[in-house]
């Protein structure tokens, strides 16, 4: 089987290939003859009735430096893809929101993966809140008294926009600390959106365990450790990856969320566990594909690709 892949993705020459999830699917579509285009979510144009975007057929390699070669910058009508990988970097705005309408056009005829709609409908910080028994203590909103009262009732707490992502705007407020005052008026001055608050669980210093499930089912985790005197473990902030097993408590959340996932079109999830807790379910643009296979586990991209082609079967 042979398909035509369009990738709407950050530049392809700004990427650091060595943990790029989407750089890892690209080769994996070149590897398996796939043609690949490539190109930016700005380029997105509904004219009329046909989804079209500018960008360039790009061939892929493996080299740091010199990883991409692109052709002429041309036109193309997304309809006629068989493939639209939906991997742009969030924040999740409305210019996000908006790229998720406009692939709606060609969806399901052209297999856009994650499916635009429930990607739209399952915000990483919001659609976890169907799992409750599955999360810590968690507040949205902006009311500062509920706020305060959060703090109140769990004292270590973190505070994170909404919308944010990659550990962007992420705070701990432990007890005592007299900053919760002044972080209020910076989130309300700065956000138009609720935020969330949420019980501060002392077993990150232990990892953020990052878990990807393919179609629903498991395929593969690291875990991530913070730096030493860091709340986040984000890895582009100085967390250090390590190899991990689940334990039953993470099979248990997997086996929950699994099958909502494989029946929304989420065929690329990762979702963030700590301790015992989920705190994340991300599916606009998961990583950890590249870290998971670098410590032996399991090629997830490989993985992915075979459930596209059997969908596209």
């Amino acid at each position: 089987m042979t398909l035509s892949v369009a990738v709407q993705m950050d530049h392809i020459r700004s990427i650091d290939i060595t943990g790029d999830s989407t750089f890892a699917l690209m080769l994996e579509a070149s590897n398996r003859g796939h043609s690949l285009f490539f190109y930016e979510p700005d380029a997105l144009a509904l004219d009329h009735d046909r989804l079209v975007a500018a960008g360039h057929d790009v061939e892929v390699r493996d080299e740091a430096g010199n990883h991409a070669t692109l052709g002429d910058r041309r036109t193309a009508d997304l309809s006629t893809m068989d493939v639209v990988l939906m991997r742009q970097d969030p924040p999740f705005d409305m210019n996000y929101i908006t790229a998720t309408h406009l692939l709606e056009h060609i969806h399901p005829e052209t297999l856009v993966v994650n499916d635009p709609l429930h990607v739209r409908n399952a915000p990483e910080k919001i659609y976890i809140t169907r799992y409750p028994d599955l999360m810590p203590p968690t507040l949205i909103t902006r009311d500062p008294q509920a706020l305060q009262d959060f703090r109140a009732t769990h004292g270590d707490i973190i505070m994170k926009p909404l919308y944010g992502n990659g550990g962007a705007g992420v705070f701990r407020l432990a007890h005592g600390d007299e900053n919760f005052a002044s972080l209020l008026e910076m989130f309300t001055q700065t956000f138009r959106e609720a935020f969330i608050v949420q019980k501060y669980l002392s077993e990150v210093r232990a990892g953020d365990k990052r878990i990807i499930l393919v179609d629903g089912e498991v395929a593969g985790a690291i875990n991530r450790v913070p730096a030493a005197g860091e709340t986040r473990s984000n890895m582009h902030v100085g967390g250090r990856a390590e190899a991990t097993d689940l334990t039953a408590r993470e099979r248990e959340i997997c086996n929950r969320i699994g099958p909502d996932l494989k029946q929304r079109g989420l065929i690329f999830v990762g979702i963030d566990v700590i301790g015992d807790f989920m705190t994340e379910i991300n599916v606009t643009s998961p990583t950890g594909i590249r870290e998971v296979k670098r410590f032996g586990g399991a090629d997830i991209a490989a993985l992915i690709w075979d459930v596209i082609e059997e969908k596209r079967r």
